[in-house]
């Protein structure tokens, strides 16, 4: 066996369905030779859903619009889950708290809060929460 064969193989997920994100980390999570990233960790392999698509039919580039409700606010589509999570950083909660109360896990619940830093281009959760208040996606 050499070198490269003995080192784990990391996996990132990237999937907009947390229930599904979940499910994966899970059966991946217990494989052998296979190792989940971090969050902005690089990894090997990257399992991403295209956003916006809808995981029955991505061959014919349908919208999903099971995970949005359809309110573009200043340029943002987030979806139902985005918005859950984005509720419960206004309210100062932590990642696992956050985890606790949408059912989910606290991976899932950092890679939710990373994006949400990312799409609303904040340094930090406090910060998020005041770009998303001031542009009407959220109210305090």
């Amino acid at each position: 066996m050499s070198a490269d064969e003995s080192e784990p193989i990391t996996i990132a997920i990237a999937v907009d369905d947390a229930a599904l994100a979940d499910r994966l980390a899970a059966l991946l999570g217990g494989v052998a030779g296979l190792r989940l990233a971090a969050p902005d960790e690089t990894a090997d392999v990257a399992i991403v859903t295209p956003h916006g698509r809808d995981k029955r039919s991505l061959d014919e580039g349908s919208l999903d619009h099971d995970k949005t409700d359809g309110r573009a606010i200043d340029g943002f589509q987030l979806t139902a889950r985005e918005r859950d999570v984005l509720a419960l950083m206004a309210e100062g909660c932590s990642n696992k708290e956050i985890a606790r109360s949408l059912g989910i896990s606290v991976h899932t619940a950092k890679f939710h809060v990373g994006s949400l830093l990312d799409q609303l281009d904040a340094t930090g959760r406090t910060d998020a929460v005041a770009h998303a208040a001031r542009r009407g996606i959220i109210e305090l």
